[in-house]
């Protein structure tokens, strides 16, 4: 469990330092002039595909891993909230696959049936796009 905290703290760091140079150097391009003479249509294209790649690893690094990140905590209190209840999200032993649970009023938890675990992936996945999407610049 420390390397997964070690990894991911790691990767959070990366993409920290990611987004600092890309400011650094959208300023840079700005004061040239060039900033204007970029293709908008490639721009866009990049940055969904880098927005994409960045929440593809947040799902699969942090939210199944039980992450404290604040990130984290925020996507899946956006969950929570569109979806009107807390979900825990686990890779048992013997499967392959992981499972999602409803928290339950009593403490207790319930497995999700395919299709709602099918809902549920596809609000996290559309969640975690937006959030960030507003974090990159």
């Amino acid at each position: 469990m420390a390397t997964q905290t070690f990894y991911t703290r790691q990767m959070l760091l990366q993409y920290g330092k990611q987004l600092l140079s890309a400011r650094r150097l959208a300023r840079y391009e700005e004061s040239l002039g060039r900033g204007q003479q970029a293709n908008a249509g490639d721009v866009l294209a990049r940055r969904q595909s880098m927005v994409e790649r960045i929440a593809h690893e947040i799902i699969d690094n942090l939210i199944f891993s039980g992450s404290d990140n604040s990130i984290v905590q925020e996507v899946k209190e956006r969950l929570s909230k569109e979806l009107g209840a807390s979900f825990v999200f686990r890779y048992p032993p013997a499967d392959r696959d992981f499972k999602i649970f409803r928290q339950n009023n009593h403490g207790g938890e319930q497995e999700l049936p395919e299709e709602e675990k099918l809902k549920v992936l596809s609000r996290l996945w559309e969640i975690t796009l937006r959030t960030v999407d507003a974090t990159m610049l």
